[in-house]
């Protein structure tokens, strides 16, 4: 299986490459410059993988790139700068493509935008698979299915503390943190109208407050989960950190975090889903070493596109993948996830 990833020069598109080959998957590393991608495919002890250089601004040759390869991954970012290029290179070549985005306005441009050309082209576009657009939309999914009955509300959560980050999350969200935040409301996306509130971490006793953040799932989940409201959420601490950080303070930031502080970084998605009749139920799913987490959710997403495909269009990855399946696999890296009841309101 030949899983082509665009940008593998980068932190994320490393930490790819070196899954792929623990895998016993073949990469393919395609990007601008030749010695960083041969560097990497070194440091991944696969020092023989093919390394394709193409521009962004050639279409022609991305899909070139692209064309023998079973699935493409993007890694390459800020998506928003970077992103569409290479999504409409791989849907020239007719290949699976998927990427790393974290980026709400570009997430939602894409999932509008090409869903159209990807169906008329016959090929899966899944963007925002990372440690929490994926677990985000499949626990949702899973949670929201649990209680068997319409669904009035989807809360997602990013309930993980400060901790590492990368100089391109920084550059990334110090972009997110000025636009206007937005949840699904009415059927509609629109600026976030409800206040700071709390949310309760599992195995904590005391309330975790949060603050809105339009999270990768305000614009995947309603896509299936029937509903008319879905909002997003993050940590308080982590809302005003991230608040406080500017383009300039981004470039401050390590190119690659320092990989003891990674490990012991543990990340927590939670989903709290409220049916019409006051039944509420919660699911979460939590693990360590975010960067590191992304790359196995990548591959494993990439896997399955070239294995088991999905079906021709823009895709939510509760759409192109079994909720359950998945996160089962997850497990086995020593990811862990639940959903349960909760009581009813009132």
């Amino acid at each position: 299986m030949r899983i082509a990833v665009h940008g593998a020069s980068g932190f994320t598109g490393s930490l790819i490459v070196t899954e792929l080959v623990r895998r016993g998957l073949t990469p393919v590393l395609v990007g601008r410059d030749a010695d960083r991608l041969h560097r990497v495919a070194e440091r991944a002890g696969r020092p023989d993988a093919e390394v394709r250089v193409a521009a962004l601004d050639d279409i022609d040759a991305l899909a070139t790139a692209f064309a023998d390869t079973d699935v493409v991954i993007n890694a390459a970012g800020p998506f928003t700068l970077w992103g569409e290029p290479v999504v409409r290179a791989a849907i020239t070549a007719g290949r699976p493509y998927l990427d790393t985005t974290g980026e709400p306005a570009y997430l939602h441009k894409i999932l509008s935008t090409y869903d159209e050309p990807a169906k008329r082209a016959g090929v899966a576009v899944v963007p925002a698979v990372t440690d929490d657009g994926v677990p985000g939309d499949l626990i949702a999914a899973l949670t929201a299915a649990h209680l068997h009955a319409p669904i009035q509300e989807v809360v997602i959560a990013d309930l993980r503390r400060p901790g590492a980050a990368s100089r391109g999350t920084g550059r990334s969200m110090a972009a997110i943190m000025v636009l206007d935040q937005v949840e699904y409301r009415d059927r509609a996306w629109q600026s976030v109208r409800l206040p700071d509130t709390t949310l309760t971490e599992p195995g904590e006793p005391d309330p975790v407050p949060v603050s809105a953040l339009a999270l990768p799932g305000v614009y995947t989940i309603p896509r299936h989960v029937e509903t008319p409201h879905v909002r997003g959420v993050i940590r308080g601490e982590a809302a005003a950190l991230f608040a406080s950080l500017t383009a300039e303070v981004a470039e401050t930031l390590p190119e690659i975090p320092d990989s003891d502080v990674l490990a012991a970084s543990k990340w927590l998605m939670l989903a709290e889903a409220t049916a019409v009749d006051g039944r509420r139920a919660r699911g979460w799913v939590t693990g360590f070493d975010p960067y590191g987490s992304t790359a196995v959710i990548a591959v494993e997403a990439a896997r399955r596109l070239a294995t088991d495909g999905a079906p021709a269009g823009t895709l939510a990855p509760a759409q192109a993948f079994d909720p359950a399946s998945f996160l089962d696999h997850l497990a086995t890296t020593g990811v862990k996830w639940q959903v349960e009841e909760l009581p009813a309101r009132n």
